[in-house]
């Protein structure tokens, strides 16, 4: 089961278009469009968002994306008619509802939970966004033996160097590749100097074809995270 998401918007092509995009990344994630008035005019639907939050919900959680203020009212009355049990694994975030909904559909693919994803979004589009634990994800893992902040060493870690070879860089679909790739490992992983567990972090880089990725990484599976992270970008992430 994964978290499931519904996006809420006056607009049913918006809706539409966030799902597909989204669902562009994360294709085993319920992702349920409830966007305009039952009759298909610009505003938004009790029945709908209670229909979509219905078919998101696999017993992990679902996560409401909304546009406007009035969006949001509609799905919270919607959160007031379900059963108490829905009702305690349903939110709604506090995120834009173009890269809120892409980072959360992100977080959802790769298994995490109700909590995280509702963090993923809510980070979405903040500079100053704080990773889960609360960390900088912004400043780099020490080196090989190079003392943390509290004084321990990490004994346990991985550095390499790797130049970008598809023609696209990390946009969007790569980005969303290496993120699954780099959150299934019991390691701290960064990409030139960020989390590489964050969809957004990575994309807000900007790296384009021939850039270079440093990637490091610190934990029990960190030689194993940046072996499969080096070859998934050495493969050009199967584009042409």
């Amino acid at each position: 089961m994964t978290v499931g998401l519904v996006i809420v918007s006056h607009s049913e092509k918006i809706a539409d278009g966030v799902v597909e995009l989204a669902s562009q990344m994360a294709a085993d994630v319920a992702i349920i469009a409830a966007g305009g008035t039952d009759d298909g005019r610009i505003g938004t639907s009790f029945e709908k968002v209670q229909k979509a939050i219905a078919r998101a919900d696999s017993g992990a959680g679902t996560v409401i994306m909304c546009d406007l203020g009035s969006a949001v009212l509609t799905a919270e009355t919607a959160l007031d008619f379900l059963d108490d049990g829905v009702r305690e694994r349903t939110w709604i975030a506090d995120a834009p509802i173009v890269e809120g909904s892409v980072a959360a559909a992100v977080a959802a693919q790769t298994g995490a939970s109700l909590a995280a994803v509702l963090v993923a979004a809510s980070s979405a589009g903040r500079s100053d966004a704080l990773d889960q634990d609360g960390d900088d994800a912004s400043i780099p893992s020490p080196s090989p033996g190079e003392p943390r902040s509290d004084g321990s060493v990490d004994a346990e870690q991985s550095v390499t160097e790797i130049d970008l070879i598809n023609r696209e860089g990390l946009h969007a679909r790569p980005a969303a590749a290496f993120v699954k790739l780099a959150s299934g490992f019991e390691a701290s992983v960064t990409v030139n100097g960020v989390d590489a567990k964050s969809l957004l972090r990575i994309m807000s880089l900007g790296l384009v074809r021939g850039d270079t990725l440093t990637l490091r990484g610190s934990g029990r599976e960190a030689e194993e995270a940046i072996t499969a992270l080096r070859d998934l970008v050495a493969s050009g992430f199967g584009e042409e």
